[in-house]
This record gives structure tokens, sequence and C-alpha cells, in this order.
């Protein structure tokens, strides 16, 4: 016992020392008049200022709500709290959740953090919000923002979950998919997930452990893990969905960074974007891509395509 409590604590080290921050179904149309409610929606990060507005209805201008999904190990508030009030001084109808966590008495998971359970059952809890903000706001479709794992496990929700349509791309919930250093094709924790490899091969159990300690997305997000081969089988893509896809070259934490880039399938739009093709020399780490300047520009105009990235503003940045 004391052998097994010391493995799970070695891989919990491990796998903390790299956080990450962080079928088709059919989809029905919209409910058609909404209802003001001040019940919150199912996940919904309450605490975030510039997100789930009970009151807010979508514009003509930007007609999807804008859905905010974090990364691993991380929440809505310590993710969005810069996007999230500039999303609502645009216009948007901005939402927010927080998912992944494993029940408060699980036995099996140590840390109980947000972003920690298992991908699949986390793009659930998305199809469950987004459900809740298209019924409260009247929206036939929405967009979504991702970071980190939150990008990719957005795909999963397109693909398994109901997101999207494949026999009918009309019936797409989501219109739009913009992803932050998402680990679409897995990471390699800057390399660390070598050093768990050269582990396992003396005997120790390094992603067994870790995903009992910390919960298994971290390592459902490691390069050529099965739950990646499954999500990116038959194409990255899915009909009817545009991608905007930003990535940067000073990320440490999805590695290596251009992992994150999509291949446009039939059907869909991908723009593939480095931070540093905007604002040449900006220092924008994994979790800045949901801050600083530069990436806020690039989020913005994959929302709106007419909106216009001004480098006197992207490429500033007073810290």
């Amino acid at each position: 016992m004391a052998s097994r409590a010391r493995s799970l604590f070695a891989a919990a080290a491990v796998v903390a020392a790299v956080a990450l921050g962080g079928g088709v179904a059919g989809a029905d149309p919209a409910v058609a008049a909404p209802g003001p409610s001040d019940v919150p929606l199912p996940g919904a990060a309450t605490d975030l200022p510039g997100a789930d507005d009970p009151s807010c209805i979508p514009s003509p201008r930007h007609p999807d709500p804008v859905v905010l999904v974090h990364g691993t190990w991380s929440n809505a508030r310590a993710t969005w709290s810069t996007l999230a009030p500039e999303l609502q001084a645009q216009g948007y109808c901005a939402f927010a959740l927080n998912y992944g966590q494993p029940a408060l008495l699980e036995p099996d998971n140590l840390l109980r953090l947000w972003g920690g359970a298992d991908i699949r059952d986390s793009a659930k809890q998305l199809a469950t919000f987004v459900d809740a903000v298209r019924e409260r706001t009247g929206a036939a479709k929405v967009d979504i923002v991702g970071h980190s794992q939150g990008g990719t496990m957005a795909r999963q929700y397109l693909k398994f979950e109901g997101g999207a349509d494949l026999l009918d791309p009309a019936r797409n919930k989501v219109d739009t998919l913009v992803t932050l250093g998402a680990t679409n094709h897995g990471t390699t924790y800057n390399e660390k997930q070598l050093l768990g490899k050269v582990a396992e091969l003396f005997g120790f159990p390094v992603q067994d452990a870790a995903a009992v300690a910390v919960g298994p997305s971290a390592v459902q997000q490691m390069v050529g893990s099965p739950f990646l081969d499954v999500l990116n089988a038959g194409g990255d893509t899915v009909p009817g969905i545009t991608y905007t896809v930003v990535a940067s070259r000073d990320d440490t934490v999805s590695t290596p960074p251009e992992n994150t880039f999509l291949q446009a399938g039939p059907g869909a739009a991908v723009s593939n974007l480095w931070v540093q093709d905007t604002c040449p020399g900006a220092r924008v780490d994994h979790t800045g891509l949901t801050s600083k300047p530069a990436a806020v520009a690039l989020v913005l105009r994959g929302l709106d395509p007419s909106s216009v990235v001004d480098p006197a503003t992207a490429c500033s940045d007073p810290e």
C-alpha cells in the first residue's frame, strides 16, 4: 500500500509539473422565443465578469452567443477574465462554464481539479451547456472559443455529442470554433512525456498512476493517445464549421505548438494562425493566449471576419 501511494504521488508530481493551464447525433433547431431567467445555466461560471448575463439577447451584428471553454486544471474565471469583458464590450453575449470536475467524494481522484475528468464526459457537459445557452437566448447556433483542452474537447463535442450533424450541416449547433493552443494532435508536455516513457520502460506505470491521481484528461492529451486516435480518425474537421486555430511559438505546454493546427476536410474552413505572424516578436506563452492583446485580436477576427486587427493596438503589450 505504501509503495502504491508513493507511485501515485510521484505520478501526480510529474503530471502537475506540466499542467495545461490546462456517429454524430442530429441537432434540433433552437427554441425561437427565449425567456429571461435568473436561474444559472447548468455549469455556468457565475463569478466571471462579462459572461453569463441572463438578460443578454444576441444582437443582429453578433447573432451567435459565444461559449468559452477553459483548459485542464483551470476554470472559467482564471482563463477568461480578459476575454469575457472584451466580448461584452464588443456586443457579444458570452457564456462560460466550469466542467470536468470529478465528484466531490470520488475516491479515485486526489486533487479534484476542473478539467481533469475524462474528455468524453466533459464533452457531454458542454453539450448540455450549449443547449441551455441556445434555449436561453433563442439562438440557432453558438460560437465556441476553447483554450488548450477546451478546444480539443469542443471538437469531441462536435464529432460525437451532437454539436454537428454530418448528414445536414445546416443543422449544426455550432458555427465557428476558435481554439487557442489546443492539444488537437497531442502534446509532449515540453518533452516531459518522454521522461514518462523512459520511466515506464523501467516498470513505473506513469500514465495509469497519473490518470488515477489527477484525472484522465492529461493522459488523453498526450501525443499518440488512444483518445486522440479516435478523435482525429477520418479527418480533423466536420462539415459546416469555420475553424480558427491560434498558436504561439512560445507555448511550452501544448508542444510542439504546431501540433495544434488542423487540416480542413470537406465542407469546413480552417485558418491556422501563429500569433507571431500578426505581431512579430510577441512573447505569448500558453496562458497568454487567453489574454495578450495579439491573441485577443485574433479571437475577435475568428469570431467576426470583418474585425480589423490593428497592429498598433494588438502588438502593444503593457506588461
